[in-house]
């Protein structure tokens, strides 16, 4: 089982994930982002702002979850 943290995929706090794959992990991620938005929180908000400029650009995105893949692999 690997761990990572809201920040270190992106987010804005300390929660920690647990999971096999960096699929699943993700997946935690996100149900968590979906949760922190409908409670509209501010640091949580301005993490996604910063997620959807990513966004904007496929090759960044690309390289974003390239490299959180190969960190979450490394652990």
């Amino acid at each position: 089982m690997k761990k990572m943290t809201c920040k270190e995929l992106g987010g804005a706090c300390d929660l920690v994930f647990e999971a096999e794959t960096f699929e699943e992990i993700a997946e935690l991620s996100k149900k968590h982002g979906t949760e922190m938005f409908h409670k509209k929180d501010a640091p949580h908000l301005e993490a996604m702002n910063a997620m959807q400029e990513l966004m904007k650009s496929p090759e960044k995105m690309k390289a974003w979850f390239d490299n959180k893949r190969k960190e979450f692999n490394a652990l």
